[in-house]
């Protein structure tokens, strides 16, 4: 009789344990690998012109070359402080979709301006770059609504020429950065980007990387003030950026600058 009743509460503790362990689904389901495209050209400043300059056009698909959702078209101008320290503001317009109807028109728009600083160090063979940001975003969604947001990002990028002991033509090298994303209204810790990659400068203009970049979006969650991943958080991408660099007549032929993604 004691096994029998047992065996009962046994069951209906399995029975009602199962929409909890439903609930308890991964937070983040696996998703395909995406890809990003990046075609920049770039007119970098130098120590006798200072004043320098990007454009930029970004696509990326939610699996590896197809559904594509979303495009950006963006450019900057750029004023060399000193070889190491450079100030640039730019701006950019970003549209996602939804690839699975892309008739119907994005999702949303946003219009965006920055402010931005970047400091370079460079050592025999290891080059850092460390990138502060300042964003103003203006949204406006499908169903005719607007916001307006502020986002501060920081990344920390890190060079190293594997043939060379500088990047320039004929280099390959590897690249690797983390990006972190910070909200003032809250959640602050809003996103946290990771890539690694390889690269090669073909001449002084070109150069070519492909990489790997993981983006994770984040969530906080209130009930124990820890913060938790999205639904759609983590996902991983294959990149290939292309860059074109212009160059000023004066600038010696030997001169080092870093091949950084400008996104």
């Amino acid at each position: 009789m004691n096994k029998t009743i047992l065996a009962g509460a046994l069951l209906l503790a399995l029975v009602g344990a199962a929409p909890s362990a439903r609930a308890q689904a991964p937070l983040n389901p696996v998703q395909p690998w995406g890809s990003w495209v990046i075609l920049t050209a770039q007119l970098p400043g130098s120590t006798e012109h200072r004043w320098g300059g990007y454009v930029e056009a970004q696509g990326r698909s939610n699996a590896l070359a197809r559904q594509f959702f979303y495009y950006e078209l963006k450019g900057g101008v750029s004023f060399d402080i000193d070889p190491n320290f450079t100030f640039l503001v730019g701006g950019g317009r970003y549209s996602t979709s939804d690839y699975k109807d892309l008739d119907a028109g994005p999702l949303n728009t946003e219009k965006r301006l920055w402010e931005q600083l970047v400091l370079t160090q460079y050592s025999k063979r290891l080059k850092l770059e460390h990138r502060y940001r300042i964003e103003q975003r203006w949204f406006s969604f499908r169903d005719d609504s607007s916001s307006f947001r502020q986002r501060f990002r920081y990344r920390l990028n890190a060079f190293f020429p594997l043939n060379k002991k500088t990047i320039t033509t004929g280099t390959l090298f590897l690249s690797a950065y983390d990006e972190i994303f910070l909200n003032p209204r809250g959640p602050v810790f809003e996103r946290n980007r990771v890539y690694g990659g390889v690269g090669y400068q073909f001449t002084k203009h070109l150069i070519a990387q492909l990489g790997y970049v993981n983006q994770a979006n984040y969530n906080y969650k209130t009930a124990d003030g820890q913060f938790i991943l999205q639904n759609t958080a983590a996902k991983n991408n294959l990149v290939l950026a292309v860059t074109y660099k212009f160059s000023h007549r004066a600038v010696p032929p030997g001169q080092e600058r870093l091949p950084s993604q400008q996104d």
